[in-house]
């Protein structure tokens, strides 16, 4: 899907470019970025989760688990392949992996990941 720039006079087209073209790395600094500004994909949601597992054992991760203002849980997951790579796939293993989170579950998993990230120096979850 071409992108373009608006200007007053004209459009142009930006041409395709790749995050490794940037010295970008999808986990490094997409997510990292996406983790911290949320509202830009996901208004309204509070990410609670980063790399969420739901089991200590689990091989399968959510990259970013969010919670919006009605209590619904937001799956966030970072795709590079053109294909999407089975997401279909995949949209229905975390739904049933996210599907029976209790609200204990859920206040575990943000108690979690602020901790982790207020360890670490930065910003914590919700912080504006």
């Amino acid at each position: 899907m071409p992108i373009f720039e608006i200007t007053q006079d004209r459009l142009d087209l930006l041409q395709p470019t790749a995050f490794s073209d940037h010295g970008l790395h999808e986990r490094g600094d997409l997510q990292r970025l996406l983790r911290d500004q949320v509202e830009i994909i996901a208004p309204d949601v509070l990410v609670i989760s980063e790399e969420f597992g739901g089991r200590e054992d689990s091989k399968r991760r959510i990259d970013l688990l969010g919670i919006d203002r009605e209590a619904n849980l937001v799956v966030i997951e970072l795709k590079r392949t053109e294909d999407g790579g089975h997401m279909e796939l995949q949209a229905i293993r975390y739904a049933a992996m996210v599907s029976k989170m209790t609200f204990d579950k859920v206040a575990d998993a943000l108690a979690a990941h602020s901790v982790k990230h207020e360890a670490s120096g930065e910003r914590p979850p919700g912080a504006s």
